[in-house]
This record gives C-alpha cells, sequence and structure tokens, in this order.
C-alpha cells in the first residue's frame, strides 16, 4: 500500500460507512469529487386512474404499511400494530426515515409503493428494536390521504388566528388538533407538541418563540 492509500483509506471507510457501502478505496475515488448519494430504488404496485393533487414536502400524509428485513421477514406491520390503524407523518421533517421522505414523494392518495432502503437512508450501524445494523429494509406503503401540512403556504393564514402575520405555538398546536378531529383521528397532543416543537427549530430562525410569514414561507434545504 503506498502512502497516498495509506493517508486515503481512513477517510474513506468513514465516508463508505455512511452510505452503507461495505467494499471502498482510493483507486475508485478521486480526490474533491463528490460521493454519489444512496438512492431509494421505488416500484409503483397501484396508481389510482385520477390523481388531484401529488404529496411534497410539508404535506401531511396518512398511509398503511409494512415493513420486511431482506430476508423476508416483516418487523412491523399498521395492519396489526398501531391499534391497525394507519399513521400521520408531515413529509420532509424528519418524523420518519430518510427513506420514506425521499420515496414518497409525488405521491397520490390511492397509490401503494414498495420502497427498498439502504441502510444510510433507515437505520444505519446502529439499527432499531427488530431491524439489525446495516439493513436493507422493504416496505409496502399505501397512502390514503394528503392533507395540509404546518409547512404549506395555504395553511399559514388559517393558522394565524389573530392575524397579527406570525405564529405562537399554541396556534400551530391548536391548528393540528382541529385537523385531526376534522377528519375523525383522536387528538394527540403530545405528539402535536412534537411536531411543533420541531417546526419551530427549522423555521423561528431569529428565535423570539414565533414564525414570522417570511420565516414560514422560506424554502429551507433540508426540506
Amino acid at each position: 500500500m503506498n502512502k497516498r492509500d495509506t493517508l486515503c483509506l481512513p477517510r474513506i471507510r468513514v465516508f463508505c460507512s455512511r452510505l452503507g457501502l461495505h467494499i471502498c478505496n482510493c483507486n475508485t475515488l478521486t480526490w474533491g469529487a463528490k460521493l454519489p448519494e444512496p438512492e431509494v430504488k421505488t416500484e409503483v404496485l397501484h396508481k389510482p386512474y385520477l390523481c388531484h393533487r401529488k404529496s411534497k414536502y410539508g404535506d401531511m400524509l396518512l398511509v398503511h404499511y409494512e415493513g420486511f428485513l431482506g430476508d423476508g421477514t416483516m418487523f412491523h406491520s399498521s395492519h396489526i400494530h398501531e391499534d391497525k390503524h394507519p399513521v400521520w407523518f408531515t413529509l420532509g421533517m424528519r418524523e420518519v426515515i430518510k427513506g420514506w421522505d425521499k420515496g414518497l414523494q409525488d405521491m397520490c392518495a390511492g397509490e401503494r409503493r414498495k420502497l427498498t432502503i439502504p441502510p444510510a437512508l433507515a437505520y444505519g450501524k446502529e439499527g432499531k428494536g427488530k431491524i439489525p445494523p446495516e439493513s436493507t429494509l422493504t416496505f409496502d406503503i399505501e397512502l390514503m390521504e394528503i392533507r395540509n401540512g404546518p409547512r404549506s403556504h395555504e395553511s399559514f393564514r388559517e393558522m394565524d388566528l389573530n392575524d397579527d402575520w406570525k405564529l405562537s405555538k399554541q396556534e400551530v398546536i391548536e391548528y393540528l388538533r382541529k385537523e385531526f378531529e376534522k377528519h375523525g383521528y383522536s387528538a394527540n397532543d403530545t405528539h402535536h407538541e412534537e411536531m411543533v416543537d420541531d417546526i419551530f427549530k427549522k423555521e423561528d430562525e431569529d428565535e423570539d418563540g414565533y414564525i414570522s410569514a417570511r420565516e414560514f414561507t422560506f424554502q429551507h434545504d433540508e426540506l
């Protein structure tokens, strides 16, 4: 091994482990070149004939799903767990694994997709619960419903109850509670508070405890 390889390999191994790669050496990479991003393999299992709206970052999605390990073992199903109810989450806000945020964009209500997600976009080197470290996961996901989420432009005025052009945490929580109850789902204040805390960490740039109209509509890189 030459001097260049000796200096290179430790750094490259770190990059490779983050991407879920097991084989990597300096001969295949160029200094200064950007390593390829891991990808989610997406297969459409069913798509409705009519699609009035497609999912985008900031939308709240209601999904039923089943998750499988690489050997085909099911590790979770919303049809069996969560009292057999579908689950809500906000797309692009890191409430779910990165593979979901990437693989469930531009999806129609009523559509079913199969996502094959590499470890770097799932639970990585740590694993979680029944999921071993460095696991590639497969999900069968059906999108039941799409709703305006806390980040959508259309929601700002509806959330701004006192018309002061800024949102308090209580205003956002109240909006979430009404949206859930309006569609027949029980309000979960603990979950709502966690969602709102995450929103404010990302949106409240001046940390004054409010989200202004400018902060709310600004396009963040992580979204």
